[in-house]
């Protein structure tokens, strides 16, 4: 069963917040729900969301405020504001601090799907370019990666770059062939093949 994907909304704007928690929901989101952002920075003070979305305008912290403490907790984390038309400005401000995206209030479900699906995507490249940063031993002849986590330098057991990615992230890697390597993969397949007919002939 695929898990889904944990967005916080946060928003003092009671019918706004409920409106779009139920439509997300209905997207198949888990949606967590805020009040206000004191409220939202206890919530993530206790988990982490896959991705936060915070109204620019409210009483008491604003959505600036949530960004920088949702960064602060979560550097990774994605961060949608929602702003008014009047707001603008201070939203393009909140892109420089940090944010992935912000929408101008109201805004379709449709357009708010794929503001999350692009922030989404850019997560997950996040992750993977922070993960290959991070990766020292890895063969240079068949590419293996050495997992050395918890363990003595060298003392790993090596994995395929898919296998340690899903272990370690929940990433899926795509999987393919370059031109030169199905060429290649074609050639010796039919020459193996070519033997095999070869050896039945012999006896």
């Amino acid at each position: 069963m695929v898990k889904k994907k944990s967005i916080l909304l946060v928003d003092d704007e009671l019918i706004i917040l409920k409106s779009i928690a139920k439509d997300l929901k209905t997207k198949g989101y888990s949606v967590t729900t805020a009040e206000n952002g004191i409220n939202a920075i206890a919530k993530l003070q206790m988990r982490p969301y896959d991705l936060v979305i915070t109204d620019f305008m409210m009483e008491g912290m604003d959505g600036i405020q949530v960004l920088k403490q949702a960064k602060k907790l979560y550097p990774e984390i994605p961060v949608i504001i929602l702003t008014g038309y009047g707001d603008l400005t201070s939203a393009i401000d909140a892109l420089r601090l940090g944010a992935d995206d912000y929408l101008l209030k109201p805004c379709s479900i449709n357009e708010l799907l794929f503001r999350i699906s692009r922030a989404e995507e850019r997560y997950e490249l996040r992750k993977k370019i922070n993960l290959y940063e991070n990766i020292l031993p890895i063969c240079s002849v068949c590419r293996k990666i050495r997992d050395d986590a918890g363990k003595e330098p060298g003392s790993g057991e090596w994995f395929s770059i898919e296998d340690y990615l899903a272990r370690k992230t929940g990433i899926l890697m795509s999987h393919g062939y370059c031109k030169e390597c199905y060429e290649k993969t074609l050639e010796e397949f039919s020459s193996k093949n070519k033997n095999k007919g070869e050896g039945q002939t012999l006896k």
